[in-house]
């Protein structure tokens, strides 16, 4: 006769294994993200560097922006060697100094762009992947053509928002103009 105990099943194992998988489960709910309003973010004290970028004008006069000329620029800043600055570097810095960050490389991104014209550009704070500890800048960029990821950091090219699928690039905060953001899924949002 064989009996199995179910000892080695502990309440706290037990637990543990629920939480992983309700983590899990809510990670596919960051597939679609709906930016919502705010007038603050955990990020303004340290965005100070940076607000006079943030609120530059958009170019009145449309240079002709192809997602080729974005490219040749995102190839630009990922040639600069990555170092990680605990401040927000300006445009300016980055392209003075031998090394910068995704904060630093997203936000001179953010300015060529600007001054080129482009509309609906949203430098964005959130997770590269669902596991990521730490959080990643990249951009967003919804032009006649679709919706872009620009991450000069890790990325040779503008990657198509859809083709990412739902567990890289997850929002959790972002910055267009004077304008500041919260992401949320969609299907809470449509829930509530």
């Amino acid at each position: 006769m064989v009996l199995i105990s179910i000892y080695p099943f502990t309440l706290k194992r037990l637990l543990l294994f629920l939480l992983a998988l309700l983590s899990l489960c809510s990670v596919s709910a960051f597939g679609e993200s709906v930016y919502l309003k705010v007038d603050a973010t955990p990020y303004d004290r340290q965005m100070s560097r940076i607000t006079p970028v943030l609120l530059s004008k958009v170019s009145t006069t449309n240079q002709n922006l192809s997602v080729n000329l974005v490219n040749h620029w995102i190839e630009g800043l990922r040639a600069i060697p990555y170092g990680f600055s605990p401040q927000w570097k300006t445009p300016a810095e980055v392209d003075a100094g031998p090394v910068a960050d995704c904060k630093g490389k997203a936000v001179a991104l953010y300015e060529k762009m600007c001054a080129h014209g482009a509309e609906h550009v949203r430098l964005v704070i959130g997770k590269r992947t669902a596991l990521s500890r730490r959080t990643h800048t990249w951009l967003e960029w919804n032009s006649e053509s679709g919706t872009y990821v620009l991450d000069p950091t890790i990325n040779w090219s503008a990657l198509r928002a859809e083709k990412l699928g739902d567990r890289a690039y997850i929002p959790l905060y972002a910055y267009a103009g004077t304008h500041k953001y919260r992401a949320t899924a969609t299907a809470l949002y449509a829930k509530n």
